[in-house]
């Protein structure tokens, strides 16, 4: 049976001892011969000059950790706060951790923080309480305080080790330990009420799914309880499932002593081999490169393999745009790091060093810590970088140093604000320069505190193709948006692509580019006048240690930089000291915490502790925020621009960020009640009377079966709106007949049998003989009572006729309006309802809803409702009310929809059918006009023009 490979990280406090305990560990496994320490700077894994100058581990590192039962890869991760980064980047890898405590500080701030983010990524964590060697309140108050401050899980497996590996025959204590993790499952329990004892598979289990946590108490310097920790590493632990498909995550990028850049990643899932090919995606685009060695190090040593099986931690050399959080092949990428710099400080160069040169240097520094985001700032003309604190400023100066040879500086630091909103708006960006097309609405509205960037569409790919959405919304992913009250990064906020226009010829990718960011950027304009902007600054929460008798002033420090701390707790007096000791525990401003640690050494003779961790963003107001944006004017910010090009007389045209939605070519919805695409052509002033549905009893019923009650909306229309217009009769000089007057005149004649089958002023007189002949319960409704009805799938019509597709192909909503106009004046020469159906059916938020286009009606299906779904309904509805004096038709090409409504007793008109239909009607339209010499083009109103592109459809001269 093949060993399990597993990823183990050690993460503690500063000065926890985990370094140490590395050591011990590789030394007891039989990995090292002899033993080193931090203090003598001859650790086996503090390789670099720095860690061993400073004593700290600064870089994650990796060794072989060879078990019976196990290969471990052992990541040992730095301790101080200032590289917490470095060390949550690890995490992602991560099968099992092994948190240190040091038994004489115990639980401190900087251990609450990495117990969070173990939480956050999910790694199981064995807990090794370190330095009992020293004064400690002793195993079982330790074991209780470890199960008040991380959990009541935390449970003592000091016991259930093996005698030879180091552990105890205390039965009381295994039992002891066996009730403690029975406790934590209900399936546990039931196995050690029936077994009187719990398999190592049922503990494997809890410990895998974070439902109880080992705990080991021991000294790495004297090597005690070293042996229960590797026993348990190698007893309770299971290596994952992994896929056959190839998978990997990188973690950590570096490069070795003769330069070469390493991508370190674990391989989670089917094989990594030599050479093999290997794709991915940076902020540049796709890349694909080949793995042109695995390395497998332990230490400063390394060996070459043939290929990773999955679990195993490498470093692939050959890689060039690999980056920390990237997922490769079937892997995703990791998400944003909750561990982020609360303070910039600007990059002092020496006399005559070229800044852009210098700048490209430092490039490999951010390749290995994303989190330095080192860039160059063109308002303060000056390179400016992002750091946790302190002790990362002065190891990343001499860093610089010796490996580029540049004796840099840093000026003071300064807090990283950013921006949010307060309230929702609409942006609009309009970029067409000459040969240059791109118009784009974005709607901008605030999100939860830590949400950051989200980005959403809610376009229609009808009104604007999928590929162009995917650019906007990668060109918005892919750039830093600075608000416009300090320039400070935007945040927490989501932005939701509503709609968008490109021209067939002259749009390229570049032009939505410009169009989305300019429409950030406007709408922030918008929501800056408006007062809905809002500067954030980061806060710190923060643990502090200090003697009793200077908690009232610590008290009042706190309250003067405008912090918030809890009741004070006591605390056991340190390790050979007398006075008490108290614990403060709350959050500050990151700006006021920095001058505080000094003030806490001051005040305390230098026995106060601070500890700190990142605690969010919150609203920053007064004289900081003032300060803030004193050096800031967005509308001189050339790298972020607001304003709109339009094209005037062959040029572009610079329009104002206030002036440019008069201008834009797409109607501006509000942000309270934004569209998600430009309304259709019925929909659009002086072509439509909205509120049929109040007027049409029939239709209203069959929405109110179809939505339910009360869906039918749309505002009443005046009495008589449903009067049959009578352009043709009049068209054709046809006087009406007295007793018809006003009256409906007569419908559900079948095609080709209306009024110009009945010729001028016999129509007329006809319908009056129709509606005389009604029974009385249906005078003065007119033929409603057994109507014909032809329902038209108009995307299906649309596409099926050749010239509406080419109308399509330039733009939709052309060939809407298109077949809106053949069917007015097919529906005024057959008689019959016409109810045309255009279906939602990709429309986010879209609502339904019906409108009166000229003489027929106009149906929007509601969100993720098709055509085929209303007419399904409708044709039965329909065919109820028509009964057997009436039809109904239905026009599609959909076979599976034709078989389904002749269930329902309709008719099917194929769209070749309704093609020849509408021939022969405009054909007979024409005759009749000819007759009484008045030309199509001048009695026809102007609504119902056939567009030109049909003209071949209205009659052949």
């Amino acid at each position: 049976m093949s060993k399990k490979r597993l990823a183990v990280g050690l993460l503690a406090h500063v000065d926890a001892g985990k370094t140490t305990l590395t050591e011990a560990l590789l030394y007891r496994a039989g990995c090292l011969r002899r033993l080193g320490r931090v203090d003598h700077r001859d650790a086996f894994l503090d390789n670099e000059a720095l860690e061993r100058e400073r004593g700290i581990t600064i870089f994650s590192k990796t060794a072989r950790l060879a078990l019976p039962d196990a290969e471990i890869a052992l990541l040992d991760t730095p301790g101080h706060v200032d590289f917490a980064a470095e060390a949550e980047r690890v995490l992602q890898v991560l099968d099992y951790a092994v948190l240190v405590v040091s038994a004489a500080d115990g639980v401190q701030g900087h251990t609450l923080t990495l117990w969070r983010l173990l939480a956050r990524y999910g790694v199981p964590v064995f807990v090794f309480v370190n330095k009992m060697d020293l004064p400690s309140p002793g195993q079982d108050a330790l074991l209780e305080t470890l199960r008040s401050r991380l959990g009541e899980a935390c449970v003592d497996f000091t016991s259930l080790a093996d005698p030879e590996a180091g552990g105890s025959a205390d039965l009381a204590g295994r039992e002891a330990a066996y009730e403690s993790l029975a406790l934590c499952e209900e399936e546990a329990m039931e196995e050690l009420l029936g077994a009187g004892t719990l398999c190592d598979g049922t503990v494997r289990r809890l410990v895998a799914g974070r439902r109880a946590f080992p705990c080991y108490f021991g000294s790495a310097l004297r090597l005690e309880g070293i042996g229960p920790l590797l026993e348990g590493l190698d007893r309770f632990t299971r290596m994952p499932a992994y896929g056959p498909e190839f998978a990997a995550r990188v973690y950590k990028v570096s490069r070795d002593r003769q330069g070469a850049r390493l991508s370190w990643m674990k391989v989670t899932g089917g094989e990594l081999r030599v050479r093999a090919m290997l794709e991915g995606e940076d902020k540049n685009g796709r890349w694909r490169e080949k793995a042109d060695a695995l390395r497998l190090y332990s230490g400063e040593k390394f060996t070459l393999l043939e290929a990773a099986p999955a679990g195993t931690v490498c470093a692939v050399a050959g890689l060039s745009r690999s980056w920390p959080g990237e997922g490769l092949g079937a892997a995703g990428s990791a998400a944003a790091p909750l561990l982020r710099p609360v303070m910039a400080y600007e990059l002092l160069l020496p006399e005559g060093c070229d800044a852009h040169a210098a700048l490209e240097k430092l490039g490999q520094l951010e390749e290995e810590d994303p989190s330095l985001q080192i860039a160059w700032d063109p308002a303060r003309r000056q390179i400016c970088l992002q750091l946790m604190g302190q002790v990362q400023l002065e190891v990343l100066g001499r860093l610089i140093r010796d490996r580029f040879g540049l004796a840099v500086g840093f000026g003071p630091g300064r807090v990283l604000y950013r921006e949010t909103l307060t309230g929702p708006v609409v942006g609009v960006g309009h970029f067409e320069p000459l040969r240059h097309y791109a118009e784009v609405q974005l709607l901008i509205e605030p999100g939860a505190r830590g949400s950051g960037l989200q980005l959403a569409s809610r376009c229609s790919e009808d009104a604007l193709d999928g590929s162009w959405q995917r650019q906007i919304l990668d060109a918005l992913a892919g750039k830093q948006h600075r608000g416009v009250l300090a320039g400070a990064p935007l945040t927490d906020v989501k932005i939701t692509l509503l709609a968008g226009r490109a021209h067939l010829k002259h749009t390229e990718g570049g032009d939505f580019r410009q169009a989305a960011c300019r429409a950030v950027r406007q709408g922030l304009m918008q929501a800056r006048a408006a007062g809905q902007c809002l500067l954030l600054e980061p806060w710190l929460g923060f643990r502090i240690e200090l003697p009793a008798a200077a908690v009232g002033r610590a008290l009042l420090e706190l309250q003067r930089m405008g912090g918030e701390a809890g009741p004070p707790e006591p605390l056991p007096p340190a390790a050979g000291g007398e006075e008490p000791l108290a614990l403060l525990a709350g959050a500050a401003p990151a700006a006021a915490l920095g001058e505080f640690a000094g003030a806490l050494a001051a005040f305390t003779g230098g026995r106060g502790r601070l500890s700190c961790a990142p605690a969010g963003s919150r609203p920053c107001g007064g004289e900081a925020a003032g300060a803030a944006c004193a050096d800031y004017d967005p509308e001189r910010d050339a790298d972020n621009p607001a304003d709109s090009v339009f094209c005037s007389h062959g040029a572009g045209v610079l329009v104002r960020w206030d002036e440019a939605p008069a201008r834009m070519h797409l109607p501006v919805p509000s942000p309270r009640q934004p569209f998600a695409q430009p309304p259709p052509p019925a929909a659009q002033p002086g072509r439509t009377r909205p509120g049929s549905l109040e007027e049409d009893a029939e239709l209203r019923a069959i929405f109110e079966r179809t939505y339910g009650a009360g869906s039918a909306g749309g505002r009443r229309a005046a009495p008589g709106a449903l009067a049959r217009e009578r352009a043709l009769e009049k068209a054709a000089g046809a006087a009406p007949a007295e007793a018809g007057e006003g009256k409906p005149r007569a419908e559900g004649l079948p095609a080709g049998q209306g009024h110009a089958k009945a010729g001028p002023g016999r129509g007329q007189a006809a319908a009056t003989g129709a509606a005389s002949q009604q029974p009385d319960g249906q005078k003065g409704r007119g033929a409603l009572a057994a109507p014909d009805y032809l329902l038209v799938d108009g995307y299906n019509i649309i596409f099926a006729w050749e010239e509406l597709a080419k109308l399509a192909a330039a733009g939709l909503d052309m060939a809407r309006g298109a077949l809106m106009d053949i069917l007015c004046n097919y529906k005024g020469f057959a008689g019959c309802e016409v109810i045309l159906v255009f279906d939602a059916y990709k429309v986010a938020g879209g609502a339904q809803r019906v409108e009166r286009y000229h003489n027929i009606r106009v149906v929007y299906t509601r969100e993720a409702e098709t055509a085929d779904m209303f007419i399904e309904r409708a044709t039965y509805e329909l065919g109820k009310r028509a009964g057997r004096h009436g039809r109904v038709r239905v026009a599609t090409s959909d076979g599976a929809e034709q078989m389904i409504i002749l269930g329902h007793g309709a008719l099917r008109v194929p769209a070749r059918a309704l093609y020849a239909e509408v021939q022969a009607a405009n054909g007979r339209i024409d005759e009749i006009l000819r007759r009484h010499q008045a030309p199509l083009t001048q009695t026809l109103p102007l609504g119902k023009m056939p567009p030109p592109a049909l003209q071949g459809m209205e009659r052949k001269k």
